[in-house]
């Protein structure tokens, strides 16, 4: 489990019944930990036969899950969805990758809204909402603009939780950003990267990168599921978000290595196809709702985050 303890300094309210989808992956386990450890019921939706009692099962492709279990639950969060990483040449990848969101979203969403007493929705969703808007300072009442596949992905995510809000529960839409963690991507792939001699900025270096560090992820998204009067879009991401220049230089010193092959943006756009727009697109990005609300972010700076994520203590 990774520390919230800073960011979540009030005593947890009284326990909640969370319902976690795509709780096996990275972020859900460590979210379930600290669910748990805050005295929290967690059940795990699983596609698989349920091997505990704190398991049930789901298929979002056939659109089977125990309603019951969902209606009667006080947050609902959603974290399903197939991998970032793969072939972003491949339609196959790019239709999985859409759809596995919008389908476990709308099932999900559709059975909450069906309860007498709707539970509150926390809709996995990612920044790329926003799409490209250059030096611009972005809060969560910024428009989205552009058509950069995971940007139209994270529309179409976002409609799909729409039964939910129409319904009158509680909706919160985390538009998260990339997770810096040694352990995953897409911190574990520039690390070997920058070991071996091979990082540089992506482009010029100008274009605004968003991110956070595991600990303030899964603080806020546990903020949100303690505090009833959070709903709407909700940015996870850094207060100060750096360049992908500053995010080189950090990166490299804390590795002690030099970086000085940049990569072109052509060549990038080339190799990368549609995911292209994700590393030469600029989200200069704030989170101005969890900053609102009161939630206190460990990391708030590139600085720390990266020291937080190559951290190999927790």
């Amino acid at each position: 489990m990774v520390d919230v303890a800073e960011s979540l300094s009030s005593p947890a309210p009284e326990p909640l019944l969370v319902v976690v989808a795509g709780g096996s992956g990275f972020l859900g386990s460590h979210l379930r930990s600290t669910l748990r450890e805050r005295g929290h019921e967690v059940v795990t939706l699983v596609r698989r036969a349920p091997t505990a009692t704190d398991e049930s099962p789901w298929d979002p492709e056939a659109g089977t899950l125990d309603k019951t279990l969902v209606r009667g639950a006080d947050v609902v969060v959603n974290l399903a969805g197939s991998p970032t990483l793969g072939n972003p040449h491949s339609k196959g990848w790019a239709r999985e990758l859409r759809e596995s969101r919008v389908r476990t979203t709308a099932l999900l969403a559709d059975t909450i809204a069906q309860a007498s007493t709707p539970p509150a929705f926390l809709a996995g969703n990612g920044i790329s909402y926003y799409g490209d808007h250059g030096n611009q300072m972005l809060t969560e009442a910024s428009d989205t603009r552009g058509h950069a596949f995971l940007t139209t992905v994270t529309r179409d995510w976002q409609d799909a939780a729409e039964p939910a809000v129409e319904a009158g529960a509680r909706v919160c839409v985390l538009r998260t950003s990339p997770v810096m963690d040694r352990r995953a991507a897409p911190l574990k792939q520039l690390r070997l990267q920058f070991l071996a001699g091979l990082g540089g900025r992506l482009g010029n270096g100008r274009q605004y990168m968003p991110m956070s560090s595991l600990r303030d992820w899964v603080g806020a998204v546990t903020f949100l599921a303690e505090h009833p009067e959070a709903s709407g879009p909700v940015n996870i991401c850094l207060p100060k978000a750096p360049t992908n220049a500053e995010f080189t230089r950090v990166l490299a010193r804390d590795l002690h290595r030099l970086a000085v092959l940049p990569a072109p943006a052509p060549a990038i756009r080339l190799g990368a196809g549609r995911m292209a727009p994700e590393l030469l697109g600029s989200l200069n990005v704030r989170p101005a709702a969890l900053l609102g609300w009161g939630f206190r972010f460990q990391d708030a700076d590139v600085e720390a985050c990266l020291a937080t994520g190559l951290n190999p203590r927790d």
